[in-house]
């Protein structure tokens, strides 16, 4: 653990991190697999599961219409983001040019630093058809872009763990992630020993620059012409596990031990083991 408390990582706590680092545990994120449950999400246009995948079609169109998107078979990507440095928006927006004459189209959803939301804005406007933004924040929009976009893009600098890659788990909506913290944890890179076990979820850049971001999302475009390989990363994707039950256990795996140590030392600790008792439950 302590190698990996690099300042580059860090974002200033890497110190802290390195003089706890016996201390440290990591544990990922869990979602709420009802609210975030394509099956019944009253978000969306069409509802689906693992086995009907195709039904995320009227999905797709249905986001083609709010984002004034050109109909067609081309890679459309989303992003649900803070429009800020830490999430890599500054890196995408320099170079959303290139993205758009790759073919990808993008819907863009977030708000952020207001240089930055000018930035997609005006690629917007140069991009009719092929990229479209719409700044602030729609829980309802961020179900329908999970529910119908090939790929979400998340090229995170640092990234403790995240929560919009485990939706897009969920939804089919293949993660193209930075190679970064719960990121990484996360999402099984589509390298070729992972799609022959079918295995692969998502994919992988890093680090962040120009060259692993537009190759990456080149190697997404390929990928997502091949329509079998593709629907298996998003039914791969679908049968994670990443509910609160899984990170909840190892919760209480950690608090119990918190408590095997302290009465190995004191008496008593009742307030840690009421602790164990609530998250078990």
């Amino acid at each position: 653990m302590r190698t990996r408390c690099t300042g580059e990582w860090g974002m200033g706590l890497d110190g802290l991190l390195r003089a706890r680092g016996d201390a440290l545990q990591g544990i990922v994120n869990g979602i709420d697999m009802e609210e975030w449950n394509p099956a019944t999400d009253p978000a969306l246009s069409a509802r689906y599961t693992v086995k009907g995948i195709a039904a995320r079609r009227r999905n797709r169109a249905a986001i083609e219409r709010s984002f004034g998107l050109d109909a067609d078979d081309s890679l459309l990507a989303t992003i649900i983001s803070r429009l800020t440095w830490q999430k890599g928006m500054d890196m995408l927006a320099a170079h959303i040019d290139a993205i758009a004459h790759m073919g990808i189209r993008l819907a863009v959803l977030g708000s952020g630093d207001a240089a930055l939301e000018g930035q997609f804005l005006a690629a917007a406007s140069r991009h009719r058809g092929r990229i479209g933004v719409k700044l602030g924040y729609d829980e309802k929009l961020s179900h329908l872009l999970q529910g119908g976009a090939d790929a979400i893009v998340v090229p995170s600098r640092t990234e403790p763990c995240g929560l919009t890659q485990l939706y897009g788990l969920r939804y089919g909506c293949v993660p193209i992630v930075t190679r970064t913290g719960g990121l990484a944890d996360t999402i099984i890179d589509a390298n070729e020993a992972a799609l022959g076990a079918g295995v692969a979820t998502g994919l992988h850049m890093g680090p962040l620059t120009p060259d692993t971001l537009l190759g990456t999302l080149g190697r997404a475009q390929a990928l997502h012409r091949d329509r079998e390989s593709w629907a298996g990363i998003q039914r791969a994707g679908m049968k994670a596990d990443f509910s609160w039950d899984r990170s909840a256990g190892r919760y209480a795996r950690l608090f119990q031990r918190l408590v095997d140590a302290k009465a190995h030392n004191q008496a008593d600790a009742p307030a840690v083991e009421d602790l164990v008792e609530s998250v078990a439950a």
